[in-house]
């Protein structure tokens, strides 16, 4: 007889256990359910907004002096048919936030710039050789690199002062990895 209470206590503690296991597991699934609702937006995207898209550009970080990122949030349909000068524009012309710099120097303007085996070889002017020192031109060389690169078909950079090949700036560059 006490083998019989024992058995029945046992299951019926048993049954109480695998019902409030089920019991937690429905809520759980059912929050996770609520998280991945459909989201309505309160008010239509424009076909401005619907064009946008990102891109990341690196600048000197005032504070730290290192490469810093910022994002900036463009027309796409500028990135359609030329890319690369569109990026490297908004590096000429520099960040939006105060607390980056622009580091390509004043003055210089893209002549062109092309893709070949992805390699992008950018033909900057003259002035782009206005930089103060060794150090300064690796910060230019990198940022460019490193925000060219992004793109996949962009896995170095090569600069020519107006067309010709520079002793200061005769490598191929890569991106830090």
């Amino acid at each position: 007889m006490k083998n019989k209470k024992r058995i029945i206590t046992l299951i019926v503690a048993i049954a109480i256990i695998v019902g409030v296991f089920f019991i937690f597991k429905n809520v759980e699934i059912k929050k996770v359910e609520d998280e991945y609702q459909d989201y309505t937006p309160e008010q239509e995207i424009s076909e401005e907004q619907a064009t946008q898209t990102k891109i990341t550009l690196y600048f000197e970080n005032i504070e730290t002096g290192k490469l810093d990122t910022e994002t900036q949030v463009i027309d796409a349909n500028l990135l359609i048919e030329k890319p690369y000068t569109e990026l490297v524009n908004r590096l000429i012309q520099g960040p939006q936030s105060s607390k980056l710099k622009r580091l390509i120097p004043d003055g210089t303007i893209l002549n062109d710039i092309k893709l070949e085996n992805g390699c992008a070889i950018i033909n900057f002017s003259n002035q782009f050789l206005n930089y103060e020192n060794e150090e300064q031109k690796l910060k230019i060389v990198n940022s460019i690199v490193n925000t060219l690169t992004n793109l996949k078909e962009i896995n170095s950079i090569s600069i020519l002062i107006n067309g010709e090949k520079n002793e200061n700036l005769s490598e191929i560059y890569l991106k830090n990895k």
